[in-house]
């Protein structure tokens, strides 16, 4: 039970997350450069995404990361 719920979570994990950068991606070229820019950026954003789709403690490591640069720089 515990493997099938482990299997369900990685795929609405990497569902959401992969969803979320194509269509940011795919937003801002389309704000930016037209339907060219959206299909190429929203290509960008499914291929940065696949590592942090994999490996959720990857994209929180990340986040956290980033999070940190920023505060340090807000002081």
């Amino acid at each position: 039970m515990l493997r099938i719920l482990t299997i369900v979570f990685r795929c609405i994990w990497a569902f959401a997350i992969i969803a979320t950068a194509i269509g940011i991606g795919a937003a801002y070229g389309w704000e930016k450069h037209g339907l060219v820019a959206a299909i190429a950026l929203g290509f960008v954003g499914l291929v940065v995404s696949w590592p942090c789709a994999y490996s959720p403690a990857l994209f929180f490591e990340l986040l956290c990361q980033l999070l940190g640069e920023f505060l340090m720089s807000l002081i």
